[in-house]
């Protein structure tokens, strides 16, 4: 089924690729995008984390614009997005093929492609599903095996003062994820390996108050705790596969550890690494200065042969 694409304000059609907001119709619902910049080099497609989480807090983003179009969507069942209510479309291959959709409909011919966090498991998945017209790669604070995650995870709990480490083992074994004890601990291990910058964003606020069910349902009840559909997910056995330009990115204090990332980009050939000073994982608002700067480099490099 083909997707119309819809203004915001109304049914008229609205030209690909214009600065502004509208939505995209597709087969299960209507998909909310917004596209910045009027630079006409390669455009950005960029793809939120969670699952389930909108792509508000990706704004800081907007600067990259200056040279390119930077384009961004709700995936189904986040944000401005439609909610989706049915378990068997909160897949990996669902949002491969919605993303799918949101390319053809939007006329990209070429274009990045960046993933943050869950986003870079559903980068990776497309690229190797649907490889054409993607100049290069980005994988920001990437997720692309559950298993290293996990055990990225259990490092820095053990970091974390005796208590809430005890806290978090005890109702992680009861499943009492609502605890108060446990709760606090989550929240402890987030101000340290998830945002660091206080205070929040009004974006980042927007996007972290209202996760969709997607996140319980593929991931878990916490960032390290995985139960959902992408437990088992790990395509570490295929990155040899990517073929074009490929840049990864994570933070300093990322809970996508940075040996781990490192570890990743020797998986590719002639991936490049850049680590993110004084960042947690949501590094373009810990330090936006120069995540921006390590992406407009490594494009301008690309653009520049």
């Amino acid at each position: 089924m083909g997707i119309i694409l819809l203004a915001m304000n109304g049914c008229h059609s609205v030209s690909p690729l214009e600065e502004g907001t509208g939505y995209l119709e597709t087969a299960h619902g209507k998909v909310w995008y917004r596209i910045v910049g009027k630079g006409t080099q390669i455009p950005l497609l960029v793809l939120h984390g969670g699952p389930g989480v909108s792509s508000d807090y990706l704004r800081p983003m907007d600067a990259l614009g200056k040279d390119r179009k930077v384009i961004y969507y709700d995936q189904l069942g986040s944000g401005r997005s439609d909610t989706i209510k049915d378990t068997a479309l909160m897949t990996v291959d669902f949002y491969v093929e919605e993303l799918y959709e949101v390319v053809q409909n939007l006329g990209l011919k070429e274009f990045y492609l960046y993933g943050q966090s869950w986003g870079s498991a559903l980068a990776i998945s497309y690229y190797l599903k649907h490889p054409e017209g993607i100049k290069a790669l980005i994988f920001s604070s990437p997720v692309l095996s559950t298993k290293l995650w996990i055990r990225d995870s259990e490092k820095l709990i053990a970091t974390l003062p005796d208590s809430l480490q005890q806290a978090i083992h005890i109702n992680e074994q009861r499943q009492t994820y609502d605890h108060p004890d446990y709760l606090n601990a989550v929240n402890y291990y987030y101000q340290k390996y998830v945002v660091r910058k206080t205070p929040w964003s009004e974006d980042l606020q927007t996007s972290f108050s209202a996760v969709g069910p997607a996140y319980a349902y593929m991931w878990g009840p916490s960032e390290f705790t995985a139960t959902g559909e992408l437990k088992t997910f790990d395509c570490t056995s295929r990155l040899h596969e990517v073929a074009v330009p490929t840049l990864f990115l994570t933070g300093e204090f990322d809970e996508a550890l940075p040996t781990t990332v490192q570890y990743y980009q020797s998986l590719v050939p002639r991936a490049k690494f850049t680590l993110i000073h004084g960042a947690a994982h949501v590094t373009m608002h810990d330090n936006p200065e120069e995540h921006n700067h390590c992406i407009e480099e490594f494009l301008d490099t690309i653009e520049r042969k």
